[in-house]
């Protein structure tokens, strides 16, 4: 499962899919402007979120 934590203030989340609630898993989407942008998304194929904020900013979730 994928774990997002805050670099700010050490917050944490975990997120599961709430169609299926299977573990959201991290993935990288890539726009057409090369943009990469962090996301979670279902391993059953249900769908994706872009990662979640934290103090302004981002959390970060380490590669598996």
């Amino acid at each position: 499962m994928a774990t997002y934590e805050c670099p700010k203030c050490g917050m944490g989340v975990n997120a599961s899919c709430s169609k299926c609630d299977a573990p959201l898993v991290d993935d990288v989407l890539e726009l057409d402007d090369g943009t990469k942008v962090q996301i979670s998304k279902c391993p059953n194929g249900c769908g994706k979120i872009k990662s979640p904020m934290c103090c302004g900013a981002d959390m970060s979730c380490a590669a598996s």
